[in-house]
């Protein structure tokens, strides 16, 4: 592969970035404070073709691939990982369902909404008792004439509260069984559909995290997404995007919190001294640069498999473990670095510590992507 980003890709990594700067930045604590989402940053993004990266032109999108995507959600989290993990789960859960599985009367009714931000997507698989044995649901649709009620719940769905529409997984099948669940897209406003409780996070806490409740919730089987029993292999597609996706964000976490550690050991002097000169900051630099670089690499190589058409689980499942891992080593070595500094809200690095951890753990944790890496080696 070509490691030189393309012009256009340059282009689109100084437009977000020049995004972030202005107009995300000054609000950072702000609304990691309060906990807030702020939807009208996202309707700009979607003015821009940010939240709609992947969606073709006639649909109202960029049109662009995964480099363009790497580095819109990379830029953005080097800033505020909340607001870089909203445009990816906008951009490759929801919308990224819909483009891979929707009909063509589906497609031209959510896409156009989807891509320009008019509606933020929310994306539910996840349970409180069944995060990773997803065979498990309790959340079921079951058929009733020409139409599909839908009973139960789903935990820590991104915008569950602000999103316009979800694409959700529900059982249509037997527990443990083979094929058993069927995915759906349900409006908000939906009779028998509401948000519950938002979550209360350690970071991320201007990415809106809540339930999404259904209690008997009747939609046409016009919603239903492909075909019935085939909602966990397509959620498994999805996620193998989902993957790069976190696999760019913990990048770009990672990122802003090593140059602002490289920055900051080069202005805070101790003993008349930088303490970049100091050899247990400058090794600490070294082992934050070196695994930055070597979860790049692989992140890279995940998008170029994407762009191509090519099997992607293993490497996307390889990028965001190891991405993920290194955005909170070297979060955590930005804080030391910072010293009592860095344990203030009066510096970024304090910030993209708490961040850093989410990414370990949503969309598949840490083992999950063992799991999956171990059996694709195992095949061989």
């Amino acid at each position: 592969m070509d490691f030189q980003l393309s012009e256009l890709t340059q282009q689109v990594a100084h437009t977000a970035r020049d995004f972030a700067q202005r107009h995300i930045k000054p609000h950072i604590m702000e609304w990691d404070e309060a906990q807030e989402f702020p939807v009208h940053i996202f309707k700009e993004l979607g003015k821009m073709g940010m939240m709609g990266v992947f969606v073709p032109h006639e649909y109202g999108g960029a049109g662009l691939g995964y480099f363009e995507y790497k580095v819109v959600i990379e830029e953005i989290a080097k800033v505020c990982g909340s607001i870089g993990l909203s445009v990816a789960a906008h951009n490759s859960l929801c919308t990224g369902h819909m483009l891979l599985f929707g009909n063509e009367e589906q497609q031209h009714k959510y896409l156009p909404k989807l891509a320009t931000a008019e509606w933020i997507g929310a994306w539910g698989l996840t349970e409180a008792n069944t995060g990773s044995d997803a065979g498990n649901m309790k959340c079921t649709a079951l058929k009733d004439g020409n139409d599909w009620v839908i009973n139960g719940t789903k935990n820590w769905i991104t915008h569950g509260k602000s999103g316009n529409v979800a694409i959700v997984i529900c059982r249509t099948g037997e527990p443990r069984t083979k094929d058993n669940s069927t995915a759906f897209v349900v409006e908000m406003g939906t009779k028998g559909f509401v948000a519950g409780k938002k979550e209360n996070k350690l970071g991320m806490r201007a990415s809106e995290t809540a339930e999404l409740i259904f209690d008997n919730c009747r939609i046409p089987d016009a919603n239903r997404l492909g075909e019935v029993g085939d909602g966990f292999r397509q959620a498994m597609k999805v996620l193998d995007g989902g993957r790069i996706s976190i696999a760019s964000l913990s990048l770009g976490i990672a990122k802003g919190a090593y140059e602002a550690a490289l920055k900051y050991s080069q202005e805070r002097y101790q003993f008349d001294k930088p303490i970049s000169s100091f050899q247990g900051v400058s090794f600490k630099l070294a082992d934050m640069a070196t695994e930055i670089q070597a979860a790049e690499l692989l992140t890279l190589q995940a998008c170029d498999l994407k762009n191509r058409g090519e099997y992607v689980t293993k490497v996307a499942a390889m990028a965001k473990y190891y991405a993920s891992e290194v955005a909170v080593k070297v979060a955590n070595d930005a804080v030391q670095i910072f010293g009592g500094y860095g344990y203030t809200k009066d510096f970024p690095v304090e910030k993209h510590y708490r961040d850093a951890k989410l990414c370990t753990i949503g969309e598949g944790t840490s083992e999950i992507q063992k799991i999956v890496i171990s059996r694709e080696e195992l095949k061989r």
